[in-house]
């Protein structure tokens, strides 16, 4: 039996009907309240927040700090309450649940503003033709090989691999000539089991959801699932055990040919003795071009507050080109920009390893939206562990996973 573990929007907001929507206490008028993940507010969003006052007199920007594991649950509990915040930082992934249970208000973007992102970032926050958040945090992967077990196992050290045939070949010949693991699959019941799968799912033109229709039952999506049945013999053992930040403490310590991970790896990693390099993703059989997974964080602007105005013109200040040009690109920030500008041309130069990273971009594609998203994630990450336990064939494990997912669109 499948167990669905839901978010539980729905039933929160259904107690906003009850004797708690009579305690509706709306934001006083001049103040925006902003739920902040993490464990302190960036000094350069304290910079911005004080201009934005200054140019907006008689209002205040009140961020709370929240740790990550709570910070969306407290916003999403508070809405549901009828006690909603101004504006909270969430995952884009949820916005479409937000949005269902009429807990945000649409930030809709001009055509100009859509426009000075780099292609598919606004897709991640729409749906129903209108956008719903404003992106202020961005994250895509690429390759990460050793060089030294590469060149242990008789492969060219400074040749990755560009295509999941020579990827699996690769990893295989590591496992083979080394006993080293040449790939280090996340396969741990973690949403970034789900994320990872993903990244196969883009560098193949593939898609799980396409408007209302559900896609994921097709050739490209196969394929990827296929492959990762094929790379699992010369994987890190036990692919169930690991999420994506152990199988990169594997690699930090030279125990795995290649991962695929985020820009935090390259900082970490200048800070070892291992002989690195990164690369674009390598790419399956039907792609089209270097693509990747395009993960979001937005701004969610949330209904009944009397500011909602006023927080939109906030959250798009806050992410407007340079203030939010100037919060990427500190160092060891590890957050893909946003949009193209000279000064990532100028950071990309000084540092070439963001260049794979910035690349994957053009053909890679959104975290799908479902109205139920955590319903949609286990059903991910059961098909995924099915197939590299043995459990089940790729075709019959994507079937049922299809057939599942339908329910939570």
């Amino acid at each position: 039996m499948t167990i669905h573990f839901k978010t539980g929007l729905m039933a929160l907001a259904l107690l906003g009907s009850t004797a708690l929507g009579a305690m509706t206490a709306q934001a006083a008028d001049k103040e925006i309240s902003w739920i902040y993940c993490g464990d302190k507010i960036d000094p350069i969003h304290e910079k911005y927040i004080k201009e934005w006052e200054g140019k907006n007199p008689g209002w205040k920007v009140t961020p709370e700090v929240v740790g990550w594991e709570q910070c969306q649950d407290k916003a999403t509990t508070l809405a549901a309450a009828g006690t909603p915040v101004g504006m909270a930082y969430v995952g884009s992934r949820t916005l479409k649940e937000f949005a269902q249970n009429d807990l945000i208000v649409p930030v809709p973007m001009t055509d100009e503003e859509k426009k000075s992102y780099y292609p598919n970032i606004v897709d991640t926050v729409t749906f129903d033709n209108n956008q719903w958040g404003v992106p202020v945090a961005f994250s895509t992967k690429a390759l990460y090989w050793n060089k030294d077990i590469f060149k242990q196992a008789g492969l060219d050290p400074e040749t990755p691999p560009k295509t999941w045939a020579e990827e699996i070949a690769d990893a295989k010949q590591i496992k083979e000539k080394t006993g080293i693991a040449g790939y280090g699959l996340p396969a741990k019941t973690f949403d970034n089991t789900m994320h990872q799968f993903m990244h196969w799912v883009y560098t193949n033109n593939g898609k799980v959801i396409d408007g209302d229709k559900i896609v994921i039952d097709s050739p490209e999506v196969l394929a990827a699932l296929q492959a990762y049945k094929d790379i699992t013999p010369y994987s890190v053992e036990g692919a169930t055990a690991y999420e994506q930040n152990e199988i990169r403490a594997i690699f930090l310590d030279g125990k795995v040919g290649m991962i695929q991970a985020g820009s935090g790896a390259a900082a970490r990693l200048k800070d070892t003795k291992i002989n690195w390099g990164v690369a674009p993703l390598p790419l399956g059989p039907s792609a089209k071009g270097e693509g990747t997974l395009l993960i979001t964080d937005s701004l969610a602007v949330f209904k009944g507050t009397g500011v909602e105005d006023k927080a939109i013109e906030f959250a798009k200040f806050i992410t407007s080109p340079g203030p939010q040009g100037e919060y990427e690109l500190q160092g060891g920030a590890g957050l893909t920009p946003l949009r193209p500008s000279p000064k990532v041309d100028e950071f990309v130069k000084a540092d070439p390893s963001w260049k794979p990273f910035i690349d994957g971009i053009a053909f890679g594609g959104p975290e799908p939206l479902f109205t139920d998203y955590k319903g949609f994630q286990n059903s991910m990450i059961e098909m995924v562990q099915s197939v590299v336990t043995g459990k089940a064939q790729p075709a019959d494990a994507l079937k049922k996973a299809a057939g599942e997912i339908e329910a939570f669109k």
